[in-house]
């Protein structure tokens, strides 16, 4: 038992290679259980006279096959009895942690592809394997993860200078990561290595630990598509088979969130990660507890706030909307939510927050709806005035879906007197021909709801009007008067005093100036 024990026990690092850098690439100082290297394999052959296995990628020098020796393939798994099958998983393993120079196409060509082979004999053989993986396997194959995976990435040059602001962003070209032929399979050997059921979580989870998920979750931010494809699977599937790990992992991209949100605005990420959101979100059990309420409060409703939600709106929406689905009282603090962060000058952003607005609204109730309507609609009154055709026009879809209509018809004395000026001024006068069409349909609904009432908009709004006439009449009168005072004053190059508030100064000729 006690022998059990201090197996499980990091093993001191000896004397040679107590001045090596911490070979689990991350160029920190704590050196975990599955980083202690192998000596008794082949490795040490292809990485010097000390032995290590895997020296530590900050230094590209090093993480190059620096061989002494040869860098030779092992043979095939169908060329070894069942009973070394095992024996010579590990050394396969072993191998694949030397890391090769691909900014030199030219170079190491036999040692790569020799490397690669091997990477897909390891993914066969762990679809294949019938019995549970040892503690040592997994220790390796993690061990494979963070020398090949957890790499020193520099940002390209155009990610500085790169704006996200608009949809613009993909006309960028991506920088795509040149060891990808090797990258591509190691992601899909920790991919079937997770999802493999011949994998015990229990043991595993010493080597996929917080240390390694964090490291993993930074990876996020590569410009290169098809690893962070790889990423959102494998981290949904370490979030599936180790529960232990749920909580931080939710932490942990709240904290990415935070700082992308009040920080940097700059991340590749975001719509991986929400994609995973939204899986993890499906999967709540109600009643919703108090932190994944202050999540969506205070991660995603912000995540509005940025110029380039553009790019992944589409993920959001689908967060947002489950929480409302799941939780129908928060349909108050989301549309809320939505108002605080309404864009002003960015058109297509207003396009954007009105079809989610739409899918909120149809999971939205009654009551919630009665809470909110009146800001909401004095929103959806502005942006059926918008000078920008898309605007008026996605706001005039609402009355198209059948649920917020209904809840517009319930409550069509409070809204009607919001929205009909915002009608009527388009009517008269709006540009696009398809606006003023849309809006005449949408008028003509209001007015087979509840025709009193719109008689009685309509009378406002036409005495409002003339109101206003009198008053544009009024200022007009009154500057035309200062005008001529001005004028008579200029001729005798007598000085004319403009009151600081023209309207509680009586002028010569008796009259009030207008404001």
């Amino acid at each position: 038992m006690i022998k059990q024990i201090f197996g499980k026990l990091p093993r001191k690092p000896s004397k040679s290679s107590h001045n090596d850098s911490n070979p689990n690439g991350d160029g920190g100082g704590g050196v975990n259980s599955y980083y202690i290297p192998n000596s008794g394999t082949s490795i040490s052959k292809s990485n010097g006279a000390n032995g290590t296995v895997a020296p530590p990628p900050s230094s590209t020098s090093n993480r190059t096959n620096q061989a002494n020796g040869v860098y030779e393939a092992l043979p095939s798994f169908r060329d070894v009895p069942s009973l070394e099958k095992p024996n010579l998983f590990i050394k396969k393993l072993s191998i694949c942690c030397v890391v090769f120079d691909f900014s030199d196409p030219s170079k190491n060509l036999r040692e790569k592809e020799i490397k690669r082979q091997t990477l897909l004999e390891l993914v066969d053989y762990i679809a294949t394997v019938s019995t549970k993986l040892s503690d040592a396997a997994m220790q390796e194959i993690a061990k494979v993860a963070v020398v090949n995976l957890f790499r020193t990435t520099f940002p390209s040059a155009n990610h500085e200078s790169k704006i996200l602001e608009t949809l613009d962003v993909d006309d960028e070209e991506p920088a795509l990561e040149p060891a990808w032929p090797h990258l591509q399979v190691v992601y899909e050997l920790l991919l079937r290595f997770v999802a493999s059921p011949m994998t015990d979580a229990k043991l595993a989870k010493r080597y996929i630990d917080h240390s390694f998920v964090l490291k993993l979750l930074d990876l996020f931010d590569s410009e290169d598509q098809r690893e962070r494809e790889y990423l959102k699977t494998i981290l949904h599937r370490i979030y599936g088979k180790f529960m232990v790990h749920r909580p931080f992992i939710r932490k942990a991209i709240n904290n990415i969130f935070y700082r992308f949100i009040f920080e940097t605005e700059k991340h590749n990420g975001i719509a991986e990660l929400l994609e995973i959101l939204g899986s993890i979100i499906n999967g709540f059990a109600l009643p919703l507890k108090e932190e994944h309420k202050l999540f969506l409060v205070r991660a995603l409703i912000p995540l509005h706030r940025p110029k380039c939600a553009a790019a992944y709106h589409q993920q959001l929406s689908y967060c947002i909307v489950q929480f409302v689905e799941k939780d129908f009282k928060l349909a108050d603090t989301v549309i809320r939510g939505l108002l605080k962060y309404w864009p002003v000058t960015n058109s297509s952003k207003e396009v954007m927050f009105l079809g989610e607005l739409e899918e909120v609204l149809e999971a939205t109730q009654a009551a919630e709806f009665q809470r909110c309507m009146v800001p909401l609609f004095r929103q959806i009154a502005r942006c059926l005035n918008s000078s920008h055709f898309q605007v008026a026009e996605r706001a005039l879809f609402l009355w198209n879906n059948d649920h917020v209509r209904n809840l517009i018809t319930q409550n069509i004395k409070v809204i009607m007197p919001i929205v009909f000026p915002a009608m009527e001024r388009n009517t008269r006068g709006h540009w696009h021909q398809a606006v003023q069409s849309l809006t005449l349909n949408v008028r003509k609904v209001l007015a087979e709801t509840d025709q009193v009432l719109f008689d009685e908009c309509l009378a406002k709004f036409q005495e409002d009007e003339a109101n206003e006439t009198k008053v544009v009449a009024k200022r007009e009168a009154t500057w035309k008067l200062l005008e001529d005072l001005a004028a008579s004053k200029s001729v005798s190059n007598e000085a004319v005093l403009v009151p600081r508030f023209s309207s509680s100064v009586t002028l010569t000729t008796g009259k009030t100036s207008g404001s």
